[in-house]
């Protein structure tokens, strides 16, 4: 203790300046994570709370709608990050042979959807897919085709929100996949173009494998945020039609905030924190490795 505490006086002004950024984050992350785990087992109510051990866990999994919407949530990711990520790995291919200032000029163009608000945007794909005058829909009038509610539907309704995600998104992945390729040394092409390999040998065993690090976190952070989806819910379906398009944290912000049911909506938070923490070891087990150049 007494050599730990000369350090610390040793190195006071690095922890002064770290102490404002480790206020923030224990009042805004840590604290509300802690205490979610803790009202998870508890029934919280406004006028007091009751340790009442596993029952929000043995009421959810025997609630039909949580299941529901971690079925939306799996089909959600299955469709939205190999989609997504397919697209940025295509853009940034067909990017890359260009001058610098070209590929900024593009790169500057898919991103501008990442800056823009994620509820305009959901509220203009509304305007797209609405049935009488959307559209979507006028291009198929265009081809004597019928109309279709594609967010009344349910049919159509999830895979109306995947189009509408993987449509606008990617941006950032295109940022980071085109300087990564950027920084693969060129004499690793010369080589495999002296040895008469064609583009798609080349983009096959050397640029693919030696994406593998960004890949890995774009695939990693695509799951995460694909389990964590709700704007687009809340402004355009509502979790509707008949919950064809509810996901767990729609349902969480439902049961906490419209229902008040703060220990079950906790539970259903700490639910969601494991699954995604195991798809992220499964991801990590599978793409995770040291890459050399």
């Amino acid at each position: 203790m007494r050599r730990l505490w000369q350090r610390i006086k040793k190195d006071k002004w690095a922890y002064i300046f770290l102490l404002p950024s480790f206020i923030f984050f224990g009042t805004f992350f840590l604290f509300p994570v802690v205490w979610s785990v803790v009202l998870s087992f508890m029934d919280y109510q406004v006028w007091g709370s009751s340790f009442v051990g596993l029952d929000n866990y043995r009421m959810i999994f025997q609630d039909r709608i949580f299941w529901i919407s971690l079925r939306n949530n799996f089909f959600y990711a299955l469709g939205v990050v190999p989609l997504w990520l397919g697209k940025a790995l295509i853009i940034s291919a067909l990017i890359f042979p260009f001058r610098k200032s070209i590929q900024t000029f593009f790169k500057a163009v898919f991103y501008m959807p990442h800056i823009t608000s994620s509820v305009i945007i959901a509220m203009i794909w509304l305007w797209i897919y609405n049935p009488p005058f959307g559209l979507l829909n006028y291009i198929l009038s265009l081809l004597e085709k019928p109309a279709v509610a594609w967010l009344g539907n349910t049919k159509t309704a999830l895979a109306a929100i995947i189009a509408q995600t993987v449509i606008m998104g990617g941006g950032s992945s295109i940022v980071l996949i085109s300087a990564s390729m950027n920084g693969i040394p060129t004499h690793l092409y010369e080589a495999a173009e002296l040895d008469g390999a064609s583009k798609l040998v080349t983009w096959f065993r050397i640029t693919l494998p030696l994406l593998r690090p960004t890949i890995l976190y774009l695939v990693v952070m695509g799951t995460i945020s694909s389990f964590q989806v709700f704007t687009q819910i809340y402004t355009m379906t509502k979790g509707g039609p008949q919950f064809a398009t509810t996901t767990i944290v729609y349902l969480i912000f439902e049961k906490a905030f419209q229902n008040f049911k703060f220990g079950p909506a906790s539970a259903m938070a700490v639910v969601l924190f494991a699954i995604v923490f195991s798809f992220a070891i499964v991801q990590f087990r599978w793409l995770g490795g040291e890459v050399e150049y």
